[in-house]
């Protein structure tokens, strides 16, 4: 069934297959008159595509190995040997398919954008009645219901009260924002556990949701086009096999030397040895766990200078977690540290606030019982009370326990904390601090990279400054860029001076720099569509070191590559020198040089497997980063 589909998909090659399969049933019904001009019809159809193909790359500035293989087709088939014109074109066709299967590109950057934002509207009407109507025929001054946990569909300002935003795939800011009444709305954010309404203040069109859309398309647009790694090997290869065919032709006076020296030369490893090096790269970099989209993409990886990282979900984890417990000296009735959280677990289970999983969480993991609760209530955006145990329980924010309980103090928070808390019997016992957590193997991949030669490691994030510049000196990059929308990570990401650049991220605000870098790398096990839709790598397990799994994997396969390429060439050189003397005729020139191909294969094949870049390896740098 492969096959079927790949000459289905290359039917330049599976007619080069049908015609050489044709050629050899008239020779071996003797007919080998019919047979030389089947095949050589044939190769000059195929040399004609190729010359057409070739034309518009030279127009286009480029010089590229399908030079010389159109000036071996012609040779071969004027000085009648058709059986090797053939084989060219069965490798050339084939080579083609090769690359083209490992350079294959889906580009749907603006899918997964549009997917995920609504198509319509909850509008309410000036007598108060509600209406679904199409996002497109909202107006600025319309009011908009929103629903909890759903996306906001265009920029607007909050009318009443006050709620919680998830607004990180947005902003970047890793932990729930509360908006009060006339406090801006982004769209994209996604509404908490309370329906608000909004007055929008722009159309859909002109919402900042919009605006990333149409920054991720001019990103995609502007990235230079990818130059194949054979090609590099074009011009120098291409004028040696001229100048030896053509000495050859000169010194023995027989035009057949010339067709000769260029069947040998005829560049297969370089249209197969690459394109297969790069399939084994893509296969290996699969099995760690990274989706790379094309071959070009690996190339890109092996030479990567920079590497710049967003925070919050790429660096964090992007869920909120409980750091520490900050209980008020002198607390009496039994009333400890263990004691106010397995209290306040017990009534954030019945909490929907964005903290109430993290606090429930970590009471669990301590092994704590939670207590059932009698008159739990909960005030919107504010927190929850009940009574549990006999005790009187608050949980919520500062405000709010500060007007309910004696004694307030608001504590100190560090940069990326956030804090809940709470109040116990009328007095006010403490609170909960919370963060988003560094993940486990963020400086271990640092350091991975450092010795792969990446040296310049940034992060480009929308958080605020302090926590970036606290999370960047955990891990060990060389340069912080915060509180950035956007269009600011392009416009840094472009002025970065090393290159190339990877850029490492998961949101929606992410999407216009990921398809900016020259690689995009993109966290898509909990990331936005929109991010692994614009990124040319995609993780797809939640651990952000296989980023320099990919950067490792190709750097070798770049290497393996190479080496193939060389090999290839140097045996095509030995070769090539030989038929000039004379002593290789076409056919078995064209034999030969099957063989040369097979061995640049299979070196190319090596690229499937290293131990340089095994899970093992990767798990072990994780391990030494925890300690």
């Amino acid at each position: 069934m492969v096959i079927l589909r790949f000459l289905r998909r290359y039917p330049l090659f599976a007619a080069t297959v049908g015609f050489g399969l044709v050629t050899v049933g008239l020779n071996i019904g003797g007919l080998h008159g019919p047979a030389r001009l089947v095949a050589s019809g044939f190769a000059l159809v195929v040399a004609a595509t190729v010359c057409v193909d070739m034309v518009k790359d030279l127009l286009r500035g480029h010089w590229g190995i399908d030079v010389l293989a159109l000036t071996a087709i012609v040779a071969t088939v004027v000085v009648g040997e058709y059986h090797a014109a053939l084989v060219i074109c069965l490798m050339l066709t084939g080579g083609e398919g090769l690359e083209d299967a490992a350079q294959y590109r889906s580009r749907r950057e603006l899918t997964g954008l549009l997917d995920r934002v609504p198509r319509t509207a909850q509008l309410v009407a000036p007598d108060g009645t509600v209406s679904e109507t199409p996002l497109e025929d909202v107006a600025a001054g319309d009011i908009v219901l929103l629903r909890p946990s759903t996306v906001v569909p265009v920029d607007g300002t909050l009318l009443e009260g006050s709620a919680d935003f998830d607004e990180s795939a947005v902003t970047g800011e890793s932990l729930p924002v509360t908006r009060a009444a006339g406090e801006p709305v982004p769209s994209g954010a996604v509404n908490g556990t309370v329906a608000v309404s909004l007055r929008a203040t722009a159309t859909a069109a002109d919402s900042q949701y919009a605006r990333i859309v149409a920054l991720v398309q001019q990103a995609a647009e502007s990235r230079a086009p990818l130059v194949r790694l054979a090609d590099r090997y074009a011009v120098p290869f291409t004028l040696f096999a001229y100048l030896v065919g053509g000495l050859a032709w000169w010194l023995s006076g027989d035009p057949v030397r010339f067709a000769e020296v260029l069947v040998v030369a005829t560049p297969c490893p370089l249209l197969i040895a690459a394109p297969v090096a790069l399939m084994g790269g893509m296969s290996q970099a699969a099995r760690e766990g990274a989706i790379v989209k094309d071959g070009g993409t690996l190339e890109r990886l092996g030479r990567v200078k920079t590497a710049a990282f967003d925070k919050t979900g790429t660096l964090t984890t992007g869920t909120p977690r409980l750091k520490r417990i900050a209980v008020t000296p002198g607390l009496t009735g039994g009333l400890d540290a263990d004691r106010v959280l397995e209290l306040a677990a017990s009534l954030e289970a019945y909490s929907t606030h964005a903290f109430a999983p993290a606090v429930t969480a970590a009471a669990r993991t301590r092994g704590m019982a939670l207590h059932p609760v009698e008159d739990a209530t909960e005030m919107a955006t504010e927190g929850i009370s009940g009574t549990v145990e006999g005790h009187r329980v608050m949980v919520g924010k500062p405000r709010w326990i500060a007007d309910h309980s004696s004694g307030f103090a608001p504590g100190s928070l560090q940069a990326g904390e956030a804090g809940v808390y709470l109040g116990i019997d009328g007095v006010h016992v403490g609170m909960l601090v919370m963060s988003d957590p560094l993940r486990q193997e963020a400086a271990g991949m640092m350091a991975r990279l450092d010795r792969a030669g990446v040296k310049d490691r940034v992060m480009l994030t929308g958080d605020i400054a302090a926590t970036a510049q606290d999370v960047a000196r955990q891990v060990g990059l060389t340069d912080v860029r915060a509180e950035l929308h956007p269009g600011q990570k392009v416009d840094l990401l472009a002025a970065l001076p090393h290159r190339p650049v990877m850029m490492v991220g998961d949101g929606i605000n992410d999407a216009p720099v990921l398809a900016a870098a020259d690689v995009g790398i993109a966290m898509g096990v909990h990331g936005a569509t929109a991010a692994s839709e614009s990124a040319d790598v995609v993780i797809m397990i939640d651990d952000v070191s296989v980023a320099a799994t990919a950067v490792e994997i190709g750097q070798r396969t770049v290497r393996v590559a190479r080496q193939s390429i060389w090999i290839g060439i140097l045996l095509s050189v030995g070769l090539m020198v030989y038929a000039s003397t004379g002593g290789l005729p076409a056919l078995f020139g064209a034999l030969a040089q099957e063989v040369v191909d097979v061995v640049a294969i299979a070196n190319a094949l090596r690229s499937l497997s290293g131990p340089a870049t095994s899970s093992q390896v990767r798990r072990t740098a994780t391990a030494g980063s925890i300690q």
